[in-house]
């Protein structure tokens, strides 16, 4: 399989986590039909390394951004000028518990509070869409707006990363009801790569889930540029808003992309706003979107 988009000639993306993996092949490909796109990496160093291997009629460009950052969020935001459409790709999966900068348990911080504030802080200058990343693991998650940080539950590794990728889906649903209510043009979609061979699983801190997550995605998995074809489906297809889009084979871990189901978890309105306050209260960001007060 390869990535057949259309022309991007004079668009604008940023995709986050692009130095490596899904993230990297997305931009390949977004290079390779013309566009301009900035790779949003933690590492700037890694992000010029990468860049150095994309070639097209595009360009690349590389920014620093830590999305498990707030301040690096802020900064990033500050920065990147116009967009046309935002790639929330940026990921860790199975890490030990830890926090984020701000305090935040890791995997929510990095995999949807960061991408939550960075997105309002760039929606007046977004002329197209959102992308949001998801997984198939939103569907074996639960997720505790009133425990974020693991307080009450003894902490999993895979389940806070599921409540991770739950808590995207629930985001994207809400940010197109909120578009949809203001009359914005702009749209939100999401995507997930289904099983993917990346560094992802090879790097989770702990050494029998590296090694297990190593050995099945690279038995099963479809490789990093074959993942991201949901992505860039995701990212340039004329889909409408709340569209979900994964692999449509072997139970969506393989195979070309389509619009996919999702949990009903991922489908609770309720939970969706009740997250979305928490979200704010946490990020200091709002719809909108201006700065909110810090909790």
């Amino acid at each position: 399989m390869s990535a057949r988009i259309p022309p991007q000639v004079g668009r604008r993306f940023v995709v986050t986590g692009a130095n490596s993996g899904v993230g990297l092949e997305t931009a390949r490909a977004l290079v390779g039909a013309g566009a301009h796109v900035v790779l949003a990496c933690r590492s700037p160093d890694r992000g010029e390394r990468a860049a150095a291997d994309l070639t097209g009629p595009g360009e690349a460009e590389v920014r620093a951004l830590d999305v498990s950052d707030l301040s690096s969020v802020r900064a990033f935001a500050a920065e990147v000028g116009a967009v046309d459409v935002l790639v929330n790709n940026a990921g860790v999966m199975g890490v030990p518990f830890s926090h984020s900068p701000d305090g935040v348990e890791l995997h929510f911080a990095t995999n949807h509070l960061g991408h939550f504030a960075l997105t309002n802080l760039l929606l007046d200058r977004l002329t197209d869409r959102v992308v949001v990343v998801s997984s198939i693991a939103h569907r074996r998650a639960e997720l505790d707006v009133d425990d974020l940080d693991w307080s009450r539950r003894g902490y999993a590794a895979f389940a806070a990363y599921a409540q991770s990728k739950l808590a995207n889906l629930l985001f994207l649903a809400e940010l197109q009801r909120r578009l949809t209510a203001a009359g914005s043009t702009l749209r939100a979609t999401g995507a997930h790569p289904g099983s993917t061979a990346t560094g992802i699983t090879g790097h989770t801190g702990r050494g029998w889930a590296t090694a297990v997550g190593g050995w099945g995605h690279g038995l099963v998995g479809m490789s990093p540029a074959e993942g991201a074809l949901s992505t860039l489906y995701a990212a340039t297809m004329d889909v409408p808003g709340n569209t979900y889009v994964g692999p449509g084979k072997l139970r969506e871990m393989r195979g070309r992309p389509t619009a996919v189901g999702r949990s009903r978890a991922a489908l609770d309105p309720d939970l969706a706003k009740k997250l979305w306050c928490r979200s704010e209260e946490l990020s200091g960001t709002s719809f909108g979107c201006g700065p909110v007060s810090p909790p």
